[in-house]
């Protein structure tokens, strides 16, 4: 039986709670109606509703979401038109390939409000743990948690709108302020430091899924090394010391097996940092790439029931980047494809082949494009009834070792790192030799970035940071400096008049 440990018990009993508030047997008590200050008895009381700034987070993955909006945007994903007429969506996923994004496009408008939700969520958590005359020996630490997941927040807010609405205050009244980015780096950096002290330093199972100490300075380092970009000041060296204080806790290493970091229980990884905690029941509809991705003919392979909705491939002309004998290739499916016994599939007598590439992108064929196979599927996986719960990766050591690499290299002292075994095994263990000197140049350093986080979330950041973002694409177009941010959704314009709209 898989273990969630502490994360998925505060959201069991964020649940349990949310059932009691909305009973209506009259002779039970309202809890809505009780003062704050007796609201919560217990450490338990305390710790559950915290929880509920998490659970926030389990939408990232999903269909319409940021992790979707970035990954499309990039060079990494896409969703082209199928020959049956599935999957155009109105136009909304070519809008976000061609970095022509309007201000009313459905994922554009969902992922905003995932992440201002989430925001929302910290604010409320603060104020009533602030506010509850409970004591115990965690309750600052449990404060400056939630304090750090609201600087994450607002660390996806930055990257992806750039100048927006700011508040940390939960019992404001008025519309929040814009703020620019210089305003918004500096106060996520402010609570990252303010906080980061009274953070557990060591991973156990009470605080899995939860902000640590190596959780923050990661989010730490991944704000300074994208400094230059979004606030014109040079703060790599910052980023190193950053990374050098993850590594300084000696609690992470790079896995032997690259895979392991997604495994159906990779709880165990000593690799991942930061994740989102998954289970096939509890977070149904959260986590289903199997059926996002795959065609129908791969439940042979899988066991799966139900339909697939066959819908983002990776984009043709990434699977070029993998030299042949790089394990990490295996994140995708192409090729002839084999059922559960290693036996060749036919499908009508035709064989079941996923093709790297797509003729038409208007008219996809339905086994055109390859597949992602990055987390390790389930048996019996069948949407909304038994989803994925592999915990979804946000943060790992590889990225620590390799933003440290970047920021040296950007330095020009990429020499003081290379020889590092750490970072040298994340080649090593893909089957590639030690990275030289020679490697790091511009395109071949984001290629390999690439490479090692593919639809992790990473890409669109990536392609910003080396100037390639607005280069023309697979079915792109060059695209101008303003596509480097989303505009701000317009049913969030519309309810707040302080908003000014990013140049589009």
């Amino acid at each position: 039986m898989k273990k969630k440990i502490i994360y998925m018990s505060l959201f069991l009993a964020a649940v349990v709670l949310a059932g009691l508030v909305s009973c209506t047997d009259l002779d039970e008590k309202v809890y809505s109606d009780i003062p704050l200050t007796q609201f919560f008895h217990t450490e338990k009381d305390v710790l559950m509703n915290a929880g509920r700034a998490y659970t926030k987070l389990q939408r990232y993955p999903e269909e319409f979401s940021l992790w979707t909006l970035d990954e499309i945007a990039s060079d990494e994903m896409v969703a082209p038109g199928r020959d049956d007429g599935m999957v155009w969506d109105n136009g909304r996923w070519n809008e976000i390939q061609q970095h022509q994004v309007t201000a009313t496009n459905k994922i554009l408008t969902l992922a905003w409000n995932n992440v201002f939700e989430g925001v929302s969520a910290c604010n409320e958590v603060i104020y009533e743990t602030e506010q509850s005359p409970i004591t115990f020996p965690a309750k600052d630490q449990v404060v400056s948690e939630i304090k750090i997941l609201r600087a994450f927040y607002y660390y996806w807010a930055l990257d992806n709108w750039g100048n927006i609405p700011y508040t940390i205050d939960y019992t404001e009244k008025t519309l929040p302020l814009q703020k620019d980015r210089k305003f918004v780096f500096a106060s996520i950096e402010n609570e990252i430091l303010t906080n980061i002290s009274k953070l557990q330093d060591k991973p156990t199972p009470t605080n899995y899924g939860r902000v640590t100490q190596a959780a923050a300075y990661t989010l730490l380092a991944k704000l300074y090394l994208n400094a230059k970009e979004w606030i014109g000041e040079d703060k790599f060296q910052l980023a190193v010391d950053a990374c050098n204080r993850v590594i300084a806790l000696n609690s992470y290493h790079i896995e032997t097996d690259y895979f392991a970091n997604f495994k159906i229980h990779n709880e165990a990884s000593t690799e991942n940092i930061f994740v989102i905690p998954m289970h096939s029941i509890f977070t149904k509809d959260r986590f289903y790439w199997y059926t996002l991705t795959l065609n129908d003919a791969s439940r042979a392979t899988f066991g799966f029931k139900g339909g697939m909705w066959d819908e983002f491939i990776l984009e043709p002309g990434f699977l070029d980047k993998y030299s042949n004998n790089d394990l990490r290739k295996k994140s995708f499916l192409f090729g002839q494809q084999k059922d559960k016994s290693g036996n060749d599939i036919f499908v009508e007598g035709e064989a079941f082949i996923y093709t790297p590439t797509v003729a038409n992108y208007m008219a996809r064929k339905k086994w055109e494009g390859a597949r992602c196979a990055k987390y390790e599927y389930q048996d019996g996986l069948e949407y909304y009834v038994t989803d994925m719960e592999n915990d979804h990766v946000l943060f790992r050591y590889a990225d620590v070792l390799y933003t440290k690499l970047e920021a040296l290299w950007r330095m020009g002292r990429a020499g003081e790192m290379i020889g590092d075994a750490e970072l040298q095994k994340i080649r090593t263990r893909a089957g590639l030799a030690p990275l030289q000197m020679s490697d790091l140049t511009n395109s071949e350093f984001l290629n390999e970035l690439g490479r090692e986080f593919a639809w992790e979330g990473h890409r669109r950041q990536d392609m910003i940071r080396f100037g390639v973002f607005g280069n023309a694409g697979w079915n792109k177009p060059v695209s101008g400096a303003n596509a480097k941010l989303f505009p701000i959704p317009k049913s969030v314009l519309d309810a707040n008049s302080n908003l000014v709209q990013n140049p589009m």
